[in-house]
């Protein structure tokens, strides 16, 4: 458990925090090295891809032995600069998968763009007509109590001032 922690910890510093820190240092150069910008973008673009890669399959391969410490040499490779394994990765394998399916991508995309947009108008119109609902409920009960207080009111007013008819 504890070495896990440290993995984890680790993957954060270097596979995040470091790279984050280096690409700031790329980006804020009087003149930025082209090379050095696209690199970066790679591997952003490749850890992207192996974080969602990871939500979905973590429950199938995350019990494996050394798994956290795969994942840290994994991210390591990719920006250490004796490797470059984000331009070998992203040129030889993501870049050529990315092209060949981009029609279809983009397709899906715009597929599911459209399905959010039409489920996010109906859970709105829906949400708006439960916020009136809501409302109009919270104005009679307000109504309500506001008439049975004065009601009580009026009773006591009534009950607790003299009579004032002529008794002789």
């Amino acid at each position: 458990m504890v070495v896990s922690f440290i993995t984890r910890l680790l993957t954060l510093a270097l596979g995040y925090a470091y790279p984050a820190y280096d690409c700031y240092k790329t980006l804020e150069l009087n003149k930025p090295q082209m090379e050095q910008l696209r690199f970066w973008c790679k591997y952003w673009i490749l850890l992207a891809f192996l974080t969602a890669l990871e939500r979905v399959t973590d429950c199938t391969v995350s019990w494996l032995p050394m798994y956290g410490e795969v994942k840290l040499a994994l991210v390591v490779y990719l920006w250490h600069p004796r490797t470059t394994g984000a331009r070998h990765v992203y040129d030889g394998y993501l870049r050529p998968f990315l092209a060949t399916h981009e029609a279809d991508i983009d397709r899906g995309l715009l597929e599911l763009r459209a399905r959010a947009t039409d489920a996010t108008a109906s859970h709105l119109q829906t949400a708006v007509a439960l916020g009136r609902t809501w409302f109009v409920e919270v104005v009679r009960r307000a109504s309500s109590q506001l008439q049975t207080s004065r009601g009580r009111a009026e009773q006591e007013r009534r009950s607790s001032s003299p009579d004032t008819s002529p008794e002789r």
